[in-house]
């Protein structure tokens, strides 16, 4: 038995900060794991940020209703939902994704809760559990799955690590060099036959 697991942002749908940094014009926003590899000193960064120039959730859940999965993003999870069980682990939050989750079909997604108080501020935020990725993919193969996973950042590498199979998604280079033993792809169709070369079962596109 054979399971999927994906990262959520960069993979299937666009860096939710990013968005908001630029909508913002707050460069020092546009910070994700893909640079700086320690989750909790990234979120304190960005909590940091929030509070000096005094933004609050509902005005990043504004950018995220203009979101859109990224081209291709739809269309690939549901080629994958055909022949694997699928699994997206995210360190994104509920309060940001559930938008972007409708239109990819409700795919299951595993990520983190923020705290807000009553004015909208982001106070602080909840974590399901540590290295959540990598302990997500070992509670699977507990459960006798076989874990292919896909993801672009250094918060995926345990994550793929643990996995029987790990694939690097739309990397950026200094990922791809520093983790050289996981394939690394750029689009859907080659991360389509990633998977089925990873698959121990005889899968065709």
């Amino acid at each position: 038995m054979e399971l999927a697991c994906l990262d959520l942002e960069g993979v299937l749908i666009p860096e939710i900060w990013i968005a908001f940094a630029e909508e913002t014009g707050i460069e020092e926003l546009k910070a994700t794991t893909r640079d700086i590899p320690d989750y909790d000193v990234l979120m304190k960064q960005r909590l940091r940020i929030l509070d000096q120039h005094g933004l609050t959730l509902p005005q990043i859940q504004d950018t995220i209703s203009r979101l859109t999965p990224l081209a291709g993003a739809a269309e690939f999870l549901d080629w994958l939902r055909e022949r694997f069980q699928v699994v997206i682990l995210s360190d994104t939050f509920y309060e940001f994704a559930a938008p972007l989750m409708k239109q990819l079909g409700h795919p299951t997604l595993l990520c983190h809760k923020l705290e807000v108080d009553g004015a909208g501020r982001i106070v602080d935020y909840t974590l399901r559990q540590r290295d959540p990725k990598r302990q997500s993919v070992r509670a699977f193969q507990l459960l006798n799955y076989r874990v292919i996973a896909a993801g672009d950042s250094y918060n995926d590498t345990t994550m793929l690590t643990q996995a029987e199979a790990g694939i690097l998604f739309k990397s950026p280079q200094n990922v791809i060099d520093e983790f050289p033993q996981f394939p690394a792809v750029h689009e859907y169709a080659d991360l389509k036959k990633a998977f089925l070369k990873a698959s121990e079962r005889q899968l065709t596109l």
